[in-house]
C-alpha cells in the first residue's frame, strides 16, 4: 500500500510493546543508567538495566488532548508518569533519548482479518506475521473478526483462539453473525457474558456466503440491544452487487476494473442508509465499518445530526488511495487493490479525511485482509473470483 514517508524530524517513537525494540545503540555510558539513541543497532543496548524501568527523555509527547515536550516514565510495561524533566532517581533505568522526535502511544486497529477463510482460500497473514507487520507500523493492539463455523459462534471462537496462540501483541475479537436461530441468540449471550465479546458484525454483502437478510439483521439488532452489545455492518446492497457483477460479465468486463464498476458508491450509500434506519427502528447504536464513499459518509452525517448513535469507520486504503489502481493494465498490480467496498474515485478519500477531522467519522481501521498474487490470480479471467482484501497493518500510523 502506498504511504507517504515522514520527514526525519517527525519520525515516531512508539510506546508500550515497542519500547524495548526501539532502544538502540548506546550513545553514552553510566554506571547506573543505560542511554540509548533511537534508530540504531539494538545489540549495543541492554547491558545496563533489567528492562523493567524505561525513561523516554526530551521528546514531544502527543496525546489525544495536546502535544507537549515531556518525559515518559514506564515501570513494568505501565506508563507511570508523563511530565517535563522527570528526574532519574532509581537504579537500572533505561533512558531513551527522544530529542527531536514525537512520542506517541501505540495504535489500536479496530478492524482486521487474520488467517480468515474466505472466497476459497485463507488470508496470507496469520496472528504472527500480521502482528509483526502491525508492530513495524506502530500498531500495538487490534481487534479481529471471528467467523462462525457453519453458523456456530462457539466453534468459531475456539478456532480463532487456536489461530491466535502464536500472537505477538494484544488483540481482541468481534464476532460475525451469518445465520439466525435460537441457538445463535443463546450463543450471543454467552459471548458477551463469558468471553467479553460485545460487538457483532452483520454482512449486508457477499450474497450466497456471508450476507444476511433484512429479517436476520433486525433480529440481530434487537438481540444486540437486549445485551447492550454493539451492532456492526458491512454496508453494501448484496443483491444489487450480484446484479452489477453479472452486468459487467455480460459486457465482457472481466478484469479488476469490473469490481469497482459492479458495486458503485450508490449501493454502499443505500445499504448504509437502510442499516441506519433499521437501527433507529430498534433504537440501538450502529457501527458502520470501512466507510469508503461520500454516499455512505453523508448518510452517517445525517443520522448524527438527528441525534442517532452511529459510528463511522474509514480505513487507510479508502483515505489515501483512489480507484485508478484498479485500471492498471497489469492484472497483478490491479488485483492487489480489489477490496469491498471498493476503493473509490479520486475525491472520496479527501472527503473522508475531512469527515474524520470534523468528527463525522470517529476512528480509523485498516481492514487488513491480505492475499498474495497467486491467490489474487484465482480471478484472472473473472473479477468475481479475485479474493477481496488489501494490506494495511504496517501502514496505520505512518499514514
Amino acid at each position: 500500500m502506498a504511504t507517504q514517508a515522514l520527514a526525519p524530524s517527525l519520525r515516531l517513537l512508539l510506546l508500550l510493546p515497542l519500547l524495548a525494540a526501539a532502544a538502540a545503540a548506546a550513545a553514552l555510558s553510566h554506571p547506573a543508567h543505560e542511554f540509548c539513541a533511537v534508530g540504531g543497532d539494538a545489540s549495543g543496548c541492554g547491558g545496563g538495566g533489567d528492562g523493567t524501568r524505561i525513561l523516554i527523555k526530551g521528546g514531544t509527547v502527543v496525546n489525544a488532548h495536546l502535544a507537549e515536550e515531556a518525559d515518559v516514565y514506564i515501570e513494568d510495561g505501565v506508563v507511570v508518569a508523563v511530565r517535563p524533566d522527570i528526574p532519574v532517581d532509581v537504579d537500572n533505568v533505561r533512558v531513551i533519548d527522544a530529542t527531536g522526535k514525537y512520542v506517541m502511544p501505540g495504535g489500536i486497529d479496530p478492524h482486521t482479518h487474520l488467517e480468515m477463510e474466505f472466497m476459497g482460500t485463507v488470508t496470507i497473514d496469520d496472528f504472527f506475521s500480521g502482528h509483526a507487520a502491525a508492530l513495524a507500523g506502530g500498531t500495538t493492539m487490534h481487534i479481529d473478526f471471528v467467523i462462525p463455523v457453519d453458523g456456530n459462534l462457539t466453534a468459531g471462537l475456539e478456532s480463532y483462539k487456536h489461530k491466535a496462540a502464536k500472537a505477538a501483541m494484544d488483540y481482541g475479537f468481534h464476532m460475525a453473525i451469518t445465520k439466525w436461530n435460537d441457538e445463535v441468540a443463546r450463543e450471543m449471550e454467552v459471548m458477551v457474558k463469558e468471553h467479553g465479546i460485545n460487538s457483532f458484525k452483520f454482512f449486508m454483502a457477499y450474497k450466497g456466503s456471508l450476507m444476511v437478510t433484512d429479517d436476520l439483521l433486525l433480529q440481530g439488532l434487537r438481540k444486540c440491544k437486549s445485551l447492550g452489545a454493539l451492532a456492526m455492518v458491512h454496508a453494501e446492497n448484496g443483491d444489487a452487487v450480484a446484479e452489477g457483477q453479472q452486468r459487467m460479465i455480460d459486457l465482457g468486463i472481466t478484469g479488476p476494473e469490473g469490481h469497482a464498476l459492479s458495486r458503485p458508491p450508490i449501493l454502499e450509500g443505500e445499504a448504509t442508509a437502510r442499516a441506519i434506519r433499521l437501527a433507529k427502528f430498534i433504537n440501538t447504536p450502529l457501527y458502520v465499518v470501512h466507510v469508503m464513499s461520500i454516499d455512505a459518509m453523508d448518510e452517517i452525517a445525517k443520522a448524527k445530526r438527528e441525534g442517532q448513535r452511529v459510528i463511522g469507520e474509514p480505513v487507510v486504503s479508502g483515505l489515501v488511495l483512489d480507484d485508478s489502481w484498479l485500471w492498471d493494465p497489469d492484472f497483478t498490480i490491479a488485483s492487489k487493490y480489489v477490496m469491498s467496498p471498493p476503493i473509490r474515485e479520486a475525491g472520496h478519500g479527501k472527503a473522508l479525511q475531512a469527515a474524520l477531522s470534523s468528527g463525522i467519522l470517529q476512528l480509523v481501521g485498516t481492514d487488513h485482509c491480505t492475499f498474495n498474487s497467486t491467490q489474487k490470480a484465482f480471478g484472472s479471467d473473472d473479477f468475481r473470483k479475485i479474493p477481496n482484501g488489501v494490506n494495511g497493518r504496517d501502514s496505520g500510523l505512518k499514514c
